[in-house]
């Protein structure tokens, strides 16, 4: 598993609505288990009150994570007035890890070696927010952490790796979105 993936699908859980607001997809119960089903990496949790309300928690934490990884550029829109400070945010991803054994070294013959973490915890719930932990751990201090930006179109709030030196936006239509909103801006004050 790419440990970016996991992070990015967390993060990229609040997204733009398409109507000018922003959408939540953990904010019920509901959309935790549609979010839990599609992401096979993280076991089988059934999705309560409380594993939601933990999972969002430590959202919020990697995305004010992932809000200090991209300085000095702004973070997402969507965390720009609900950052949480760097301390809580460690605190908070710090205490989902707790579910994960000592670090271990894996040294396979013709192979490069390998840290490795067992998960620890005693139950599903624990297990999954230590997999997310895990996951944004090792994104976090990872080398592929050097290439996380804030999508800056308008109305995006997305987090996105940059695959080329040269990519702005996290997809093409928020590069679209972005000219022309440019576009309306100079005609507007012509």
């Amino acid at each position: 598993m790419r440990h970016w993936n996991l992070s990015l699908s967390l993060v990229s859980t609040i997204r733009h609505d398409g109507d000018g607001g922003m959408a939540d997809d953990l904010d019920t119960v509901e959309g935790l288990a549609g979010w839990l089903a599609a992401e096979p990496d993280l076991g089988a949790a059934p999705a309560t009150e409380d594993l939601r309300l933990r999972v969002t928690q430590l959202r919020a934490a990697v995305r004010s994570l992932f809000a200090r990884a991209v300085r000095p550029a702004e973070p997402s829109r969507a965390d720009a007035r609900n950052l949480i400070d760097v301390e809580t945010a460690l605190a908070r991803l710090n205490a989902a890890a707790a579910g994960l054994g000592p670090p271990m070294l894996q040294w396979p013959p013709d192979e490069a070696p390998r840290l490795t973490l067992q998960i620890t915890a005693t139950t599903a719930e624990d297990r999954l927010l230590a997999t997310l932990a895990e996951a944004a751990i090792r994104f976090l201090a990872g080398p592929d952490v050097a290439r996380l930006r804030a999508c800056p179109a308008p109305r995006c709030v997305r987090y996105f790796l940059q695959d080329d030196p040269r990519q702005a936006w996290c997809k093409p239509s928020c590069g679209n979105r972005a000219r022309v909103a440019r576009h309306y801006q100079r005609h507007r004050n012509a």
